[in-house]
């Protein structure tokens, strides 16, 4: 097989070297990692990783191969991927293409063969870093910010609506509209499992047109990007999570924060992986959670009148949940959907779902 020399340019004046994996290409993003020993599939395709250089930092990735089942999106949106070796003969009973044949399809950037070790103690080191994935170690890397407008990238443009087929009476389930910053499928597919019908609706819409659905229940999803550059939805944040209970997860944790008061900030280089433990303040319990995110409520700032701060994490104390004191409204850092990960913690959605006032129930108190 030809090899095809490949850099990657640091803003920290850095260069690596591996190989191209498929086409040579260029690209540009921030630089992350990702610890998880699985799950490389619905991490390419989870749409809070646009925008972002993805280093996989298990040596092996593509050894059970890829399907059509474990997307997270319709097509992957991270802006270029790093990893040691790619396994080229995959082997699990629900494979159906290589690694390979996933970032051909796609046109994902892809280097190989390149010490992923060195890199990630590199981001360690000096947190905020961007990338140029290139054939010219001699180039440089320009974009080195976020992108404000990142979110508008994933999110839906228009409303589509899914129905759980766990029950025959579709007017009794309950309905649960999710605000789409960058959701993943597992997220929708963890409401239906639960009898929910589910609306995703693009991140902008408004309260009134909220209400034009009926639902019972909201989500505000995961999704990529700065927090603090949605800031222009607080209001209507706020007004949606006063009108109904509602869940935030990942992004939509911090949206809901920032909606009633609390700032976020940016962590030395994030939570990104499968095995984080989270310490449940309620019970006492630890769970073992799936995360990806680089940014943080804090805690300094929750009004701890209004909010109990239900979950922490265990490794540096950082904010990972908080539930309402007088409203059914919660939210947590973490990833309830597993997708990949352990499943210790889905018992969030069926603590949201068990709130929410199913159809039937609503219509005949109206009665």
């Amino acid at each position: 097989m030809e090899e095809t020399k490949g850099y990657l340019v640091l803003s920290t004046g850095d260069v690596l070297e591996g190989k191209w994996l498929g086409e040579a290409g260029q690209t540009e993003g921030e630089m992350v990692f990702n610890t998880a020993m699985t799950g490389y599939q619905e991490v390419m395709t989870d749409p809070s990783y646009a925008g972002q250089i993805v280093t996989m930092t298990y040596p092996l990735i593509g050894n059970y191969g890829l399907n059509d089942i474990d997307f997270e999106a319709i097509k992957p949106s991270l802006s270029g991927f790093i990893i040691s070796y790619p396994c080229h003969t995959p082997e699990h009973y629900q494979s159906s293409f290589t690694i390979k044949d996933m970032i051909t399809t796609y046109n994902i950037p892809t280097l190989y063969d390149l010490d992923t070790r060195a890199l990630t103690r590199i981001i360690r080191e000096h947190g905020e870093v961007y990338g140029k994935m290139t054939s010219n170690p001699k180039d440089t890397s320009v974009h080195q910010e976020i992108d404000r407008e990142i979110v508008q990238k994933v999110s839906v443009s228009n409303v589509l609506h899914f129905y759980t087929k766990t029950k025959q009476d579709k007017e009794k389930n309950p309905h649960v509209v999710v605000m789409d910053y960058g959701y993943k499928h597992s997220i929708m597919q963890s409401l239906l499992e639960l009898g929910c019908d589910v609306s995703v609706v693009p991140f902008q819409t408004t309260l009134s047109q909220l209400k034009e659905l009926n639902p019972d229940g909201v989500v505000l999803s995961n999704g990529p990007g700065d927090p603090e550059h949605l800031s222009y939805l607080k209001e209507t944040i706020k007004q949606i999570s006063d009108a109904f209970p509602t869940l935030g997860i990942c992004l939509g944790h911090q949206l809901i924060a920032l909606a009633h008061g609390a700032k976020t900030m940016r962590l030395p280089y994030g939570h990104r992986g499968s095995n984080h433990p989270v310490k449940d303040l309620i019970t006492g319990k630890v769970y073992i959670t799936s995360q990806n995110h680089g940014y943080v409520v804090d805690g300094e700032t929750i009004d701890e009148a209004v909010w109990q701060i239900s979950h922490i994490h265990v490794n540096d104390k950082s904010v990972e949940g908080m539930i309402h004191k007088d409203k059914s409204v919660m939210s947590v850092q973490f990833h309830p959907e597993a997708h990949p990960g352990p499943i210790d913690s889905q018992h969030i959605f069926q603590q949201f779902v068990s709130q929410l006032v199913k159809k039937g129930e609503k219509q005949h108190a109206k009665a």
